[in-house]
């Protein structure tokens, strides 16, 4: 594309689909016509597979047009009548969590919803160091010495059976969860999970908190076929949608279907800013307005994971529980302090993982597998999704403990699963923990094991050998610096959500001359560009973010440079009551 094969930073630009360089253009032109846009945004909605009769409700994805009937989820109805019967009973009900985003946005719907409904509802969330990932029995034990009569466990129980049988005859348990099930799920009143092998809601790019607000809806129309609230106020459930949004946007979850309506529908909700703790985390981490799927992934989602990673386990749902402002904003500043912690821990760890991640890329492995003393077992998994963008490579990162043990996070790339090449070493025996999904994984082994684990690894996914070393760029068309209007950049807009299943469209802008660069922002880290055809006329504003470890920024401000090809994104600013284009830049290339 543009005829290039290495941009500076060594990436080939392609056609995201190949027609899109036959066509011309062209084949966007009967949708763009019928969904009211233009033809370049018609041309993107047919790349995403959307015709005529589907893109109106890719444009406007509304629950009353995409969600499913909850009962298609196997167990979901015994599920809500156990639910309702805790309602009705008025019984203690404890909540299992997760210790990442979407563990403690599933355990605040369900808390929240249940509590408002008059269950008495404790909480717990496990300590990642301490007790690990999933149920655990001094915990369970402790919930029950309490009075819980029912545990629900959001975001981990499908791999727990033989923890959670500890539990038989004393209380029982639901699970709602989206992890990989291998074979049957576990002995308890109900496990809901899109992907157990024999539930065909087709439903599996959930994550726990979609299964979780299903539940919610099953559970209300459960009382409500009871006649439990005749005279009572029925909970509002389209409420929750703020933190099923933000979890489905940090667990990657695929944003089209029904994940396309939660999160579309979420983010006006959060838009509301209702909820008194996630009001105070976007004033503490400043975030603008409008508010978006970068601002869950970006703003949001980092801050609330900072504390399972490396402080207190629940601080990111004591937070979402929140409804007293002054203590709200204790707790946004306390998670803010702690991320920025972890960005020091991260970057300490990065540069000598990348070391060794060089070295075993240059040996030809297809996937990096990296462990050292000293490395916090809470940001393996950032560290790896840092090394992942840099190689193209499934990477796994693990800390070794002082009891000779490794425990580890791993990232994938697309269409190479290696949750279930995870799940496949340990049921060889080659981990003592281990499983995931498709795009990420958690694992544990002893030390010796590492080696072994990574041999099976480079065979089972060998497939990844043969990537690129940096990820194509895809693009989906060409507009000139003149064509980049306020006008293009919001009909663009329109493809919004962006995320996993919906990139947002990248375009590239041919033969461009910087008029001027400046460095701005914290540190100088984002250099901005003003940039003109070759001809001059219009110009446009363009940013590049962390330029200090960009390849193009040093051709970025050479006034002498050649003229340049840029990628990137187009995009409609407002500030200050007043709307302009801005190209965010991400990639470069010098034009032949």
């Amino acid at each position: 594309m543009l005829g290039v094969r290495s941009s500076l930073s060594g990436r080939r630009w392609l056609w995201r689909d190949s027609r899109l360089a036959v066509d011309g253009g062209r084949i966007g032109l009967m949708i763009a016509q019928q969904a009211g846009v233009s033809e370049l945004v018609g041309q993107m909605l047919a790349v995403r597979g959307l015709d005529g009769g589907t893109a109106a409700t890719f444009l406007d994805p509304t629950l009353r047009a995409l969600m499913p009937d909850p009962s298609m989820l196997r167990d979901m109805d015994a599920a809500a009548e156990r639910l309702a019967e805790a309602v009705r009973r008025g019984e203690t009900v404890a909540v299992f969590g997760d210790y990442d985003v979407d563990g403690a946005c599933a355990a605040a719907l369900m808390t929240g919803l249940l509590r408002g409904l008059g269950c008495p509802v404790m909480t717990h969330v496990p300590d990642r160091i301490t007790e690990g990932y999933g149920p655990n029995a001094p915990a369970l034990e402790a919930l029950v010495a309490r009075g819980a009569t029912l545990v629900v466990c959001v975001d981990c129980g499908t791999a727990a059976g033989d923890v959670l049988a500890t539990l038989a005859g004393r209380a029982e348990i639901v699970v709602l969860d989206h992890h990989k099930a291998e074979g049957a799920p576990p002995s308890v009143l109900a496990t809901v999970n899109p992907n157990r092998p024999d539930c065909v809601s087709g439903q599996r790019g959930l994550c726990a908190a979609g299964v979780a607000f299903l539940t919610a809806v099953a559970l209300v129309r459960a009382l409500r076929r009871a006649g439990w609230f005749a005279g009572r106020p029925e909970p509002d459930l389209m409420a929750f949608l703020d933190i099923v949004a933000l979890a489905t946007v940090c667990d990657v979850m695929p944003l089209t279907g029904l994940n396309r309506a939660l999160v579309t529908q979420g983010l006006k909700v959060l838009a509301r800013r209702q909820r008194v703790g996630l009001e105070a985390l976007l004033e503490v981490a400043g975030a603008r307005d409008p508010l978006s799927a970068f601002t869950c992934g970006f703003a949001l989602g980092p801050r609330i994971n900072a504390g399972g990673r490396i402080a207190e386990s629940g601080l990111g749902l004591d937070l979402l529980l929140c409804d007293d402002a002054a203590e709200a904003r204790r707790l946004a500043e306390r998670l803010d302090a702690v991320n920025r912690r972890r960005q020091t821990v991260e970057t300490a760890i990065l540069d000598r993982a990348m070391e060794d991640a060089a070295a075993q890329r240059a040996a030809g492995h297809a996937v990096l597998l990296l462990s050292g003393r000293d490395w916090h077992p809470g940001v393996v998994g950032i560290v790896a999704g840092r090394i992942k963008e840099r190689f193209n490579r499934p990477v796994l990162v693990g800390a070794e403990l002082e009891d000779g043990t490794v425990k580890g996070s791993g990232r994938s790339v697309m269409d190479i699963d290696l949750g279930a090449a995870i799940i496949a070493a340990r049921q060889m025996g080659l981990l003592t923990t281990g499983g995931g999904h498709a795009m990420a994984a958690g694992f544990s082994l002893p030390l010796a094991g590492v080696p072994a684990l990574h041999d099976f690894l480079n065979t089972r996914l060998c497939d990844a050998a043969a990537l690129p070393d940096a990820v194509d760029v895809p693009i989906e068309g060409v507009v000139h610096v003149a064509g980049a209007t306020v006008a293009l950049a919001s009909d663009i807009g329109r493809l919004a959500p962006f995320g996993a299943g919906n990139d947002e469209p990248v375009l590239a802008i041919p033969r461009v001359r910087v008029v001027r660069a400046d460095r701005i922002g914290r540190e100088g880290g984002t250099l901005r560009v003003l940039v003109e055809g070759e001809g001059g006329g219009p110009r446009l504003k363009a940013l590049l973010f962390r330029a200090d470890d960009h390849p193009a920024a040093a051709t970025l401000e050479d006034r002498n440079a050649p003229p340049l090809h840029l990628a990137g994104w187009l995009r409609a600013e407002n500030w200050n009551g007043r709307t302009d284009a801005s190209f965010f830049i991400r990639d470069a290339a010098i034009a032949s």
